[in-house]
C-alpha cells in the first residue's frame, strides 16, 4: 500500500512537469564583457612636418599594447595631404576630405581621437587616452574574416556581433586600409622624405561615409557581410579591413581583419 501511495505521487510530480512552457524553462545567460580594443583615428598628411611623429606615436603605442588591441587608421585629408599625380603618389582620399571637414581638423595636422571619446587630441595625449580606454571592458564581441578573389578583385567581409547590453542606436563603420606604402613624407626637420613608409592608411569606405544602423538586442548576435572593389595599385597582402561599432557615446569595439586570398 505504501508504495502504490509512493508511485502515484512521482506520477502526480511527472504530470505536474509537463505544465511548465518552454519560455520558463529557458534562463537568459548575459554573455561575458570582454576586452575592448582601441580605435586611434589618425588625422594626417604628407605635407604635415609633424605627422611622422604621431606616425612614431602610434608604433610605440602597438608594441606596447599589440596591434590588435591598438588600431590605427590614417586618414589623409585637408590643405596638408597630397592626391596622387602623373609623378608622385598621394594619399588623399575625398573620404578623409569629408572626415577632417567634419571634425575641424584640416589646417592642424596632426591630431587624431582615441575612441571617439574625449574629442579630438594632439598625439602626445593619445598614451594616456589608449591606456584608459584599453582598461575598460567592452559589451560588445565583434569577429569575422576578410577575403580577396583575386579573379573578380573583389574583397568580402563577413562579421559577426554579440553584445550583452541593448544598443539600439549602434552603427558599423567598415574601413579598409593598406600598409607598407612607400610615398612622399615631410619631415619634422623641413626635408622631403621620397621613400618614407606609411602604414595603415584609409583606402576605401566599404559601407557609406558613416556607417549603417546596427542596433543590437542583448544576447542576439548578428550576421552580415560586404563586399568592395579593390583598386588594381593596391596589394592585397597589405590590406586589412577596420571594423568597429559605434555609438553617441564612442566606439564600443573594433577589429582588425587581415585579408586573406580565397
Amino acid at each position: 500500500m505504501k508504495f502504490s501511495h509512493f508511485a502515484f505521487l512521482i506520477m502526480l510530480c511527472s504530470s505536474c512537469s509537463s505544465y511548465i512552457s518552454d519560455d520558463e524553462r529557458l534562463i537568459y545567460v548575459r554573455p561575458a564583457d570582454v576586452a575592448r580594443a582601441v580605435l586611434i583615428e589618425d588625422f594626417t598628411g604628407q605635407n604635415c612636418l609633424n605627422c611622422p611623429v604621431a606616425a612614431d606615436t602610434i608604433a610605440s603605442l602597438q608594441r606596447q599594447y599589440g596591434d590588435s588591441v591598438v588600431i590605427a587608421v590614417g586618414i589623409h585629408g585637408g590643405p596638408l595631404a597630397r592626391y596622387s599625380t602623373a609623378t608622385a603618389l598621394g594619399l588623399r582620399t575625398a573620404e578623409g576630405d569629408a572626415y577632417v571637414e567634419n571634425w575641424g581638423v584640416a589646417n592642424t595636422l596632426p591630431k587624431g581621437m582615441v575612441n571617439r571619446s574625449g574629442g579630438i587630441r594632439n598625439y602626445d595625449q593619445w598614451p594616456t587616452a589608449v591606456r584608459e580606454a584599453a582598461s575598460a571592458q567592452s559589451v560588445l564581441r565583434l569577429g569575422g574574416t576578410a577575403t580577396f578573389d583575386a579573379q573578380s578583385r573583389q574583397l568580402t567581409v563577413s562579421l559577426t556581433a554579440l553584445s550583452a547590453d541593448d544598443m539600439a542606436d549602434a552603427r558599423l563603420q567598415l574601413w579598409l586600409t593598406e600598409s607598407g606604402i612607400t610615398a612622399m613624407q615631410r619631415m619634422p626637420d623641413g626635408s622631403l622624405n621620397r621613400d618614407y613608409v606609411h602604414n595603415h592608411v584609409l583606402r576605401s569606405v566599404i559601407n557609406g561615409l558613416w556607417g549603417e544602423s546596427l542596433p543590437l538586442a542583448a544576447g542576439v548576435e548578428q550576421r552580415l557581410s560586404r563586399s568592395v572593389a579593390v583598386a588594381p595599385e593596391w596589394r592585397p597582402e597589405q590590406l586589412a579591413v577596420v571594423a568597429f561599432v559605434y555609438t553617441d557615446a564612442g566606439v564600443q569595439q573594433v577589429v582588425d581583419l587581415k585579408v586573406k586570398n580565397q
